[in-house]
């Protein structure tokens, strides 16, 4: 199926191709077929983009927050009536599920409708002073141009979570989306388009990342950076903002520790295991990269979940039965079949799965659980982005705490217990900045989504995530005739 679509880039409120008539293709990872080519955007698109949103930044920025919201409404109720057509470009690009794919799109909406309630509540304050012919006041104002970077594992969802607060806190932005992903991109800017917002507020271009990063960074009109994807490339846009001293916002890598203590339901925390680690094919930020059990269970919640993990059915995820889809790319495919490769070969035991799907021509691979693994093996410290997951045992609280902190990594952790004085304490012990307590979807547009040490910086979602976009100007008044 060839994509119905225009071009991956707009500035200043028109399509256009590339200055020098480069072209990209987007291939569907379920089948390998081309299913669009769009304009290769670089540097001087990008450049283009900038300007546009810096020239459309002062007016845009001067509305009201209310005013402001009413684009944002617009957007949501056009997603909302487009869900479905969404959904299916969403599979066709990406490869996950058409179930999953719908539940991006709402998930896509949320945030839309939430930042349009939340465009008018970014609040200032009025401090008291210590001299009485003193006034204070902190005065919330939009940071400028916002550069927003987003992945391929969720091409729709991740532009609304970045896309929606910075306008809605009056900032203008330049969207580049995956390369692997644009088509739901372009969607959604088309949404935008047809909702009203006015010309320059929001541009995209789709294309080379190296040049299109690089025209990002090198820009002093740029003041933020909102970024999701791999710790390597956090680290590089954190070097990278030093020249113009850049704000950024970064939600990076994962490996997601799974506890499951003796008391837990051991059924509902194998189905929460399965809906982590095989959601998107295992292609989640924070889905479960180790499962911790405690010794006296780990055998019957081993069983448990293997009995769950037969009975997924693996294939095109345009067919409205399949649980696993594709993984993206050869690339993606060759790195969980090397993970796999690595622990056999270090003792690990193989449960189920271990190969390559041969039953499509797509990126497949068998959802698979390994036992018996043990440190030194790839799996449990490199984030596997893929549908296989290691079972490990554990005697005690303090021996587990250590094991599933003893990681750069700081994303999110989960943990399955019905103690809940057990629950608090291991909680407050892990150091992730999103816990999941017999609960593995933590992420809702009404509450922050961030992590700590090497998973990144700054919040997305929740009141927490339009602070990104604001910076608070400090006003002091002096009163004339005021008394000391």
């Amino acid at each position: 199926m060839i994509v119905d679509t225009v071009t991956g880039i707009f500035v200043n409120g028109k399509w256009k191709t590339s200055n020098h008539g480069k072209t990209f293709e987007v291939n569907n990872p379920a089948t390998l077929e081309k299913i669009a080519e769009l304009p290769y955007g670089g540097g001087e698109e990008t450049r283009e983009a900038i300007d546009a949103a810096k020239a459309a930044f002062p007016a845009w920025s001067e509305l009201t927050g209310r005013e402001r919201s009413t684009y944002l409404y617009n957007a949501y109720h056009l997603m909302q009536e487009r869900k479905e057509k969404l959904a299916r470009l969403l599979t066709e690009e990406q490869g996950k599920p058409l179930k999953e794919a719908r539940g991006e799109i709402e998930f896509a909406a949320s945030f839309l409708l939430w930042y349009a309630e939340e465009a008018s509540r970014i609040y200032g304050e009025m401090v008291p002073a210590t001299k009485r012919n003193k006034r204070l006041w902190v005065v919330p104002k939009p940071i400028g141009v916002v550069a927003a970077i987003t992945p391929w594992n969720f091409p729709a969802a991740m532009v609304t979570r970045k896309v929606a607060p910075a306008l809605a806190a009056g900032c203008t932005v330049v969207l580049k989306p995956a390369e692997l992903t644009p088509l739901s991109a372009i969607e959604i800017v088309k949404i935008f388009e047809d909702a009203g917002l006015p010309k320059g507020v929001l541009n995209m271009v789709a294309g080379n990342p190296e040049e299109i990063g690089e025209a990002l960074m090198e820009s002093k009109d740029v003041r933020l950076v909102t970024f999701t994807g791999s710790t390597e490339v956090g680290k590089l846009l954190i070097e990278g903002s030093a020249k113009t001293v850049k704000k950024l916002s970064l939600e990076l890598g994962g490996h997601a520790p799974f506890l499951v203590f003796e008391d837990a339901d051991l059924n509902l925390a194998a189905e929460q295991a399965l809906a982590s680690k095989y959601r998107n094919c295992g292609q989640t930020c924070i889905c479960t990269n180790r499962i911790y059990v405690q010794s006296a269970v780990k055998e019957e919640f081993t069983r448990i979940l293997e009995e769950k993990v037969s009975k997924l059915k693996i294939g095109n995820g345009q067919e409205e039965d399949v649980d696993i889809g594709p993984l993206i790319n050869e690339s993606g495919l060759k790195k969980v079949k090397d993970q796999v490769e690595d622990a056999l070969s270090k003792g690990a035991d193989l449960y189920t799965g271990g190969s390559q799907w041969s039953g499509e021509n797509g990126y497949y691979y068998e959802p698979t659980i390994l036992a018996n693994v043990t440190e030194e093996m790839k799996i449990m410290s490199q984030e596997t982005f893929g549908p296989v997951v290691p079972v490990m045992a554990f005697e005690n609280e303090e021996e587990v705490i250590s094991k599933a902190n003893d990681t750069d990594y700081g994303l999110a952790a989960f943990l399955f217990t019905n103690d809940l004085n057990r629950a608090i304490t291991i909680m407050e012990k892990l150091d992730y900045g999103i816990i999941g307590i017999n609960d593995v979807f933590p992420g809702t547009a009404e509450a922050p989504f961030g992590g700590i040490k090497e998973s990144g910086m700054g919040k997305e979602g929740g009141h927490e995530g339009i602070q990104e976009f604001v910076e608070m100007k400090y006003v002091s008044i002096g009163l004339q005739n005021g008394k000391q």
